[in-house]
Parts: C-alpha cells; structure tokens; sequence
C-alpha cells in the first residue's frame, strides 16, 4: 500500500532558512539536549547505585539493563496510535515530567534508606515506558514544527546530538557520579528531565491532524503496520535498519567478552573502541545531508560502508586491534548517515495522522532487532564460540544494505522524488 505524503502542514519558516531559525525547533533541540544528558546519567548511574548500594549480582545488573529496552516491545504498537490520537506536545511535556518523577524516587529512596531492587526495577521500566511516547512523539511532532522541507536539516541536527552523547555525554556522567556519587547524579538526572519538560512548554500547540479517535486501537495499530511493511521503500527502511541493530547488537554484546576475557585488554580500551563508533555516528550525520545533495538521495542511503564491520571479528592484540577500530568507525558512517536520511525520508512519506503509529512501528521492529541479537549472541556464543559470533554480527551489518539497494529508494535523487 503507497501513501502519500501528507499536505497542509502548519506555517512554518521556509526550509531554506534552516532549523535553527524556527524559534519551534530550537526549543525542541534544547529539550532533547536535557534529556540526553539525563539519559545518559542515569544509564551509568542506575547499574552503579544497584552495585553500591544493594551489592546487585551481575544477573540482576543485566535484568536492569534488559527492561531498559522491554518497554518497546511490550508498548511500542500501541503507544504510537495513541500518538496518533493525542496533542504531540502534551505527549512530550508528560513524558518528561514522568521520567522526572520516576528517577527522582531513586536518590530519594537511597536517602530515606528504603531503596530496594524491585523499585529500581520497576522505575527502569516505567521509565521506559515514558521514553517510548517521548520518542516516538517527537519524530511525529517535527515534520509540523519544521515542514516537510526542513526534515533533513533538523533531522541532521539531532542525530549529531545523539552521536556527541554517545561520544562525551556517557563520560561526563561518569564524571559526574565520581564528583557527586550516583544518587546525587540521579538527582541532576531527574533536574534534566524536568528542564527538558519545562523547556517543551516554549513550543507552539500544533493542531493535531483529525484523529480517528473512534476507531478501535487494534484496527489503528494494523493500519500503521500495513502502512510501513505495504509501502516498498518504508519496508525497505525497516529491514535495513533492523538488519543494522540485529548485528550490531550481536557485536556489542560479545565486545566485552573479546576485550576483558579473551585479549586480556582493560574496560578503558573497550571504552575507546566503542567511542570510534560514536565518532563514527558523528561523521555519518554531518556528511548526511551534502553528500545526498552531490550524489543523490537514493544513492547516499544505499551506498554503504557497513562491509568495514568484517574487521571486527579479526581484532587481537597489536595493529589488528587499530583495523577493528577503524573498521568499526568507517562502518558507523553509514549508521549514522542513514539516521538521518533514513528518518527524513520515512517522515516525508508518511501523512501526518500516521506518523506516530509509522514511528512507533519502526521502534518496535528496531528495538526487537536489538533484543533478538543479544539474546542469540549470548546462545550462539556457547554453541559455536566468540569468534564465530563475531562474524555473524559482522556479517549482517555488512549486508544490512541490500533491502534498500533492491528497492525504489535507489533511484531517488532528493528526499521529494
């Protein structure tokens, strides 16, 4: 089933003008900077304070980080009709308050002495849940803040965001919690996330599009799935980032296990590599957009630098180590190129009533991708040996391509046709 792509979004400065001009998106931006250093905090923070404060074991440590990404799959469908059915901005704001409360009860807990595990379960969850609708709410609110001429810009701006939190904003939180300890941390997490909500109070209402609030959830929920896999280039989408999160997810599980077990490296190596591939997100998102203007929208998603990632598997000690850096850099370009082009593009196709059920179909399959490829490296890994794990990841991410090579996407040459 082909959409078209929605008309009659709200006035908004012309694309030529950049987002950074639309007051809109500046407070959108400055939201999603606040939230990602709370994140951040809290992704370190959480496991820490579970260790030190409750002598977590390693298993109970990995079930936190496991219902950090549940919420997806067990909300994912369902959230993005509701999405749909809501104003965007009170979706954002309340999300934010939410993750706010909820990280708030940890450093609060701690200080009372009644901190216990199934509260840190259950706040990691919740405070998933919240992330689910926050995410999925502002993919679906910035095609009407900046117009569909504006996507590839803005988009290009927040994933640079995302990649320069992956690079320093895990290290400043670190900082952070050695300066201050981890529930103090939490507490600057839970600040930042009530910035973030406040900061969302600058953004214009948008009108939502006329909902089709009568219609049962079930049947909203099935047209967003049609609408992604019944549409060649969305389907296309999907399967390639899917393909890109099921090996990556494969590797980075088994990244550890290679440094600290097998090549006998420290956690700061580890650190390192992992920060190539943020630098290498970094990359992918500034060159997005020119590169796809010189050679063509279609050409700059389908030309791919993920075979770099079949050198992953060969890292050892000595300069094979520096070439599994490298190639993990160089295959992240196209990461983060496509989360830029990727998203524009999904969001140009998709008409405005949909967009919160598109996006969260996307989560979903992307989020799932991620689970199933931890899970089976970790199988896989006992079965056959870390090694051979390795090289499955690799090969996946090597071929996460193809979809998007054998599908109309191919030959587009701007995000309009």
């Amino acid at each position: 089933m082909t959409t078209a792509p929605a008309t009659g979004s709200p006035t908004v400065p012309p694309a030529d003008d950049g987002p950074w001009r639309n007051p809109d998106f500046r407070a959108l931006f400055g939201a999603a900077a606040l939230s990602q250093f709370a994140a951040n905090t809290g992704y370190i923070a959480v496991p820490l304070l579970a260790l030190t404060a409750l002598d977590a074991s390693p298993a109970q440590v990995g079930a936190l980080a496991a219902l950090s990404t549940a919420a997806f799959l067990l909300i994912g469908l369902p959230a993005g009709a509701w999405v749909d059915r809501l104003r965007t901005r009170r979706v954002l704001i309340t999300a934010d308050l939410a993750r706010a409360g909820l990280v708030a009860s940890l450093p609060l807990a701690w200080w009372l002495d009644v901190l216990t595990l199934p509260q840190l379960y259950a706040v990691v969850l919740l405070t998933g849940c919240a992330t689910v609708f926050g995410e999925v709410g502002s993919q679906s609110a910035l095609p009407q803040l900046v117009g569909r001429g504006g996507l590839v810009r803005a988009n290009a701006a927040l994933a640079t965001l995302m990649a320069v939190a992956n690079i320093a904003g895990r290290g400043a939180g670190g900082a952070l919690i050695a300066l201050l300890t981890a529930p103090v941390a939490l507490a600057c997490a839970a600040l930042g996330h009530l910035g973030s909500g406040l900061r969302m109070l600058s953004v214009r209402p948008v009108p939502k599009p006329p909902a089709a609030a009568r219609i049962p959830l079930r049947a909203q929920i099935s047209e967003g799935l049609r609408h992604v896999l019944g549409h060649s280039e969305l389907r296309a989408l999907a399967l390639t980032a899917s393909l890109n999160n099921l090996g990556g997810s494969m590797i980075n599980a088994m990244l550890p296990v290679l440094f600290v077990a097998e090549l006998g490296l420290s956690a700061g190596a580890l650190g390192l590599f992992w920060a190539a591939g943020g630098a290498g997100l970094l990359c992918g998102a500034r060159l997005a957009r020119p590169f796809a203007a010189r050679a063509g929208y279609g050409t700059a998603l389908t030309l791919s630098l993920t075979p770099a990632a079949l050198l992953v598997p060969m890292a050892d000690r000595g300069p094979w180590l520096w070439a599994a850096g490298a190639g993990w850099l160089v295959s992240t370009v196209t990461i983060g190129s496509g989360n830029v082009l990727g998203v524009s593009l999904r969001q140009h196709l998709t008409p405005d009533p949909l967009l919160g059920r598109m996006n969260a179909t996307f989560r979903f399959m992307l989020t799932g991708a991620i689970a199933l490829g931890s899970a089976a490296s970790g199988l896989l890994a006992e079965l056959a040996g870390l090694r051979t794990t390795l090289w499955a990841g690799a090969a996946l991410l090597a071929l996460s391509f193809v979809p998007t090579l054998l599908s109309p996407i191919r030959g587009r040459r701007s995000v309009e046709g």
